[in-house]
């Protein structure tokens, strides 16, 4: 496999606000690494056992791996991982995957970081004008395109805004939906107003969904054990989750959780 180049993100501070409460807080973030590009269908396919490199074409070779649903995407990790002799950042039990926030292996960023990442310092909803650095529906695509033929933020990366949403570490929301997980970016087929680097939403972890991919971290961001890290925290999940009294239409809280 050619493996993703990665960028290295400086440590920093992030202000994040939860649409839903209103509350904001302010999440501090350790240095780590993103790649410059989402995973291309030629690196996707090189560690998938059930493909081969010679299904995806030289027109496709560098377009987003897409669809992918969460839970391939934090397989594809593990695989990347063992492939590169870093030890895996997730164990994966069935539907139940546990982050070891301890591993240099590959693994999907936090919100927290994939936001600090895409703005790259600035404070605007876009980290330069959306038609040279995204691709949405202004370009009139009717799928995702080649990585990197738009311009790259501060940071070095390309297409954090359009082409495809990127699966997330977090959850959603787990008082709300389950156990949906965090898509963040926007897609080559979405408006203006859906890409940018404050936008968020999700969708279940097994969603074959046509214009989500996923882009790899990597870095040790914590010690082994430990169920927080880089604006995440596995402890305020569980609390969300464990809602009491009548519940408000549509609301499913995940209650796995709780057990």
């Amino acid at each position: 496999m050619n493996p993703p180049t990665m960028r290295s993100i400086p440590g920093g501070e992030l202000a994040m606000r939860d649409a839903r409460s209103g509350a904001s807080r302010i999440a501090t973030l350790r240095p780590f690494a993103l790649a410059a590009t989402p995973v291309t269908m030629w690196q996707y396919v090189a560690l998938d056992e059930t493909a081969r490199q010679g299904d995806v074409d030289d027109a496709s070779a560098h377009v987003p791996q897409h669809p992918v649903t969460w839970f391939d995407a934090v397989a594809w990790c593990n695989r990347a991982s063992d492939s590169a002799g870093l030890r895996p950042a997730y164990e994966i039990d069935g539907r139940h995957v546990r982050w070891d926030v301890a591993s240099e292996g590959y693994r999907l960023p936090t919100e927290a970081e994939w936001e600090f990442a895409c703005r790259a310092g600035i404070s605007g909803p876009h980290y330069g004008e959306l038609a040279q650095i995204a691709w949405t529906i202004l370009d009139e695509r009717d799928s995702p395109q080649p990585v990197a033929r738009k311009a790259a933020n501060d940071f070095g990366l390309h297409d954090m805004l359009g082409n495809v949403w990127e699966w997330c570490w977090n959850f959603a929301d787990t008082a709300r939906y389950a156990d949906y997980r965090s898509l963040r970016g926007g897609g080559f087929a979405d408006p203006a107003w859906s890409v940018r680097a404050s936008v968020r939403r999700g969708s279940a972890p097994d969603a074959v969904i046509d214009d989500v991919g996923f882009r790899v971290a990597r870095g040790a961001v914590g010690s082994s054990g430990s169920g927080a890290a880089q604006g995440w925290s596995a402890e305020v999940d569980r609390r969300r989750a464990d809602v009491r009294g009548t519940l408000p239409v549509g609301w499913t809280p995940h209650r796995d959780l709780l057990s």
